[in-house]
């Protein structure tokens, strides 16, 4: 793989700014099929390594940014293939959970650290745990946040329910609401990028425990979302891995939002009875986006997980 260092908006040291694991913006390029595709990712604090995979597909990297986190551990965030500045696949139906394992694991080996934390939220969950049963030598401990082991119909099916139970309590006070269901079920392959980033706008109150309440603190962040097309044309059958669960091995941290219309208490639940090796923590007040809704509680827990896996080698600093 070739490396190559590009500015970015992380904070960057003067010293050997190409180094793999140097804080800022690096791209690498990754052998697919017959194509060579460009892959950035962004590194950022200080302490041991933690892979974070962001949600979507296609949603940009940004929105998972975790300060608090890197004020104890190096967090490495991939810009997922197909988003952002990171390069297209040539055939969409590509965007598979298997493409983007195969695209971290050519991160993984680009750093060259033979252990490190992975944390994968929403659909960055699918791959997270995809990538854990592929290499569970390399993965020291799995944090698996607001993600399931199963998106099936019945998965579908009850987001979309569930969707319309947020519309039904909010409509009279928002009545911007009214269309969110079906906007949930829009078909983002016949959009452009634009079009699918009004979408993920437009919806984001709904992944919210209180989005109106704290509307000043989360509307800036909702003007800076984005969401790219292409990696929902992605062709592969329904996420399923339950079987696989028991085979899992690392240590995992299941998360969740009480709130979460997608992937709440009902997959989290799934998620750790079916795992070898798990713990669950339901976060409340908070939905799909508890590291931004309670970062607090949420680096918290995050990071005594991992000080009792050995990761964190002490408490957070204050």
């Amino acid at each position: 793989m070739k490396h190559t260092h590009r500015p970015g908006t992380l904070p960057r040291t003067p010293e050997d700014p190409s180094a793999p694991l140097s804080p800022g913006t690096h791209t690498i390029t990754v052998p697919h099929g017959p194509a060579r595709v460009a892959l950035r990712y962004h590194v950022a604090g200080s302490g041991p390594v933690c892979l974070a995979h962001s949600g979507g597909p296609g949603i940009g990297w940004e929105y998972l940014r975790m300060p608090g986190l890197e004020d104890s551990l190096t967090m490495v965030y991939v810009e997922p293939v197909g988003t952002g500045d990171s390069g297209r696949l040539p055939d969409p139906r590509d965007y598979t959970v298997a493409t983007y394992a195969h695209f971290l694991h050519a991160v993984v080996q680009h750093l060259n650290v033979p252990r490190f934390a992975l944390l994968g939220h929403s659909h960055g969950g699918f791959v997270a745990q995809r990538y854990a049963l592929d290499h569970p030598a390399q993965v020291t401990a799995l944090v698996l946040y607001d993600t399931s082991p199963v998106a099936d119909e019945e998965f579908w099916s009850a987001a979309v329910a569930a969707m319309e139970r947020f519309v039904k309590d909010h409509v009279q006070d928002h009545p911007e609401v009214a269309d969110y269901a079906a906007t949930l079920t829009t078909r983002l392959g016949l959009l452009d990028d634009d079009g699918a980033t009004a979408v993920l706008r437009t919806l984001m109150p709904a992944y919210l425990h209180d989005y109106w309440g704290r509307e000043a603190e989360f509307a800036p962040a909702r003007r800076t979302l984005r969401m790219y097309a292409s990696p929902s044309l992605g062709e592969e059958p329904p996420f399923d891995v339950r079987d696989e669960l028991p085979l899992l091995t690392p240590p995992a941290l299941v998360l969740a939002g009480r709130h979460d219309f997608i992937c709440g208490p009902r997959w989290a639940a799934l998620l750790h009875e079916g795992l070898f090796k798990a713990e669950l923590t339901v976060l409340e007040e908070a939905g799909h986006l508890a590291h931004l809704e309670q970062p607090a509680r949420f680096d918290a827990c995050v990071l005594a997980f991992l000080q009792a896996q050995g990761v964190v080698r002490g408490p957070r600093n204050p």
